[in-house]
């Protein structure tokens, strides 16, 4: 090889390999919003399931994903600030948690595909066209509620407390979850036992709830699930300890922190989904096109600690049903 063909071929290896190192440098950095109703100190582990997520497709944040992490912290009327938030970083996607916080983004945001997690009845709250063809800007994942859903985590704590014919139903009037109130208090009645609605608004309202329960001779609680009460479960779990009243959840998370038993779908798995949903939208898939889905994992956690505590026996078929039994 004389001198001339050399240079040019060395020349041409570098300009190959300064290209190749162009591109790489260049490559695509998706940036994705991320807004949890509750508190990242309790409920970062959702964030994590969804990373989990991403990761089964390929995206690594820090790598060629950049997540913008918003927290509510139990504080519904902060989703409008903290979508505007969101929405100014120009996010090629936003995951949106909870029905609330999918209801702002319907009016906050217009343009932006949204991936809605555990939102309880999308085509209800009109944040849909249709469940198989949602249209506009919005789709994601589903919560499974209705008197099906409540009367099986009801029938869980009857069999726990085979005399309790009282139930209190805590709920938030604050919140929009009046529809599963209702849902709540017919799937008492399916069961041949009394609803007796205690609601609150606040944090500083949980104590006064429980005294009213107390009051009423409530023999077991169900806790309807919205920001409010996810954000506060070890105030209520502990509430209900310290007034010995059995309680049943709708989040395994409430079982976890010391609750009785909770039977729901399994929340981390609906995060960990809604990394499809957006995999597709970057892949140019729009949101009006990809249904809407339900769960399909359920998961019922007892935990025996609290049932000892209690002095209520479980019965061993229902624990042989348990996805997880906390010692």
């Amino acid at each position: 090889m004389d001198r001339r063909t050399f240079v040019g071929t060395l020349g041409g290896s570098l300009l190959a390999a300064s290209l190749a190192a162009g591109a790489q440098s260049a490559k695509k950095i998706y940036r994705i919003g991320f807004l949890e109703a509750g508190a990242a100190a309790v409920n970062l582990h959702f964030l994590k399931a969804f990373e989990s997520g991403l990761r089964e497709f390929g995206y690594v944040d820090g790598n060629n994903v950049v997540i913008d992490a918003r927290w509510a912290e139990g504080q519904a009327d902060r989703f409008p600030k903290l979508l505007a938030e969101l929405v100014a970083l120009k996010p090629e996607v936003i995951v949106v948690a909870s029905t609330l916080g999918a209801v702002a983004a319907k009016k906050v945001v217009t343009s932006i595909p949204i991936v809605f997690v555990g939102v309880s009845d999308p085509l209800d709250m009109g944040l849909v066209a249709s469940l198989a063809r949602p249209g506009g800007n919005m789709t994601g994942i589903s919560r499974v509620f209705g008197e099906g859903l409540i009367g099986k985590a009801l029938q869980v704590l009857k069999d726990i407390v085979p005399d309790a014919s009282r139930i209190a139903i805590l709920w938030n009037a604050s919140g929009e979850v009046e529809p599963r109130l209702k849902e709540a208090q017919a799937a008492v009645r399916m069961l041949g036992m009394t609803p007796l609605p205690i609601d609150v608004r606040g944090p500083s309202d949980f104590d006064a709830a429980f005294a009213r329960m107390r009051k009423q001779r409530a023999d077991a609680v169900m806790v309807v699930t919205d920001p409010l009460t996810l954000r506060h479960r070890e105030t209520i779990v502990n509430l209900a300890a310290a007034n010995r009243i059995p309680a049943v959840y709708e989040f395994a998370e409430f079982a976890r922190a010391g609750g009785l038993v909770a039977y729901s779908a399994s929340v981390p798995a609906l995060f960990a989904r809604a990394a499809m949903y957006v995999d597709k939208i970057l892949k140019g898939t729009k949101p009006a096109d990809l249904p809407v889905e339900q769960p399909t994992k359920f998961e019922l956690v007892i935990n025996l600690k609290t049932a000892k505590a209690l002095n209520l026996a479980i019965p061993q078929p229902l624990l042989l049903r348990a996805d997880e039994v906390i010692q």
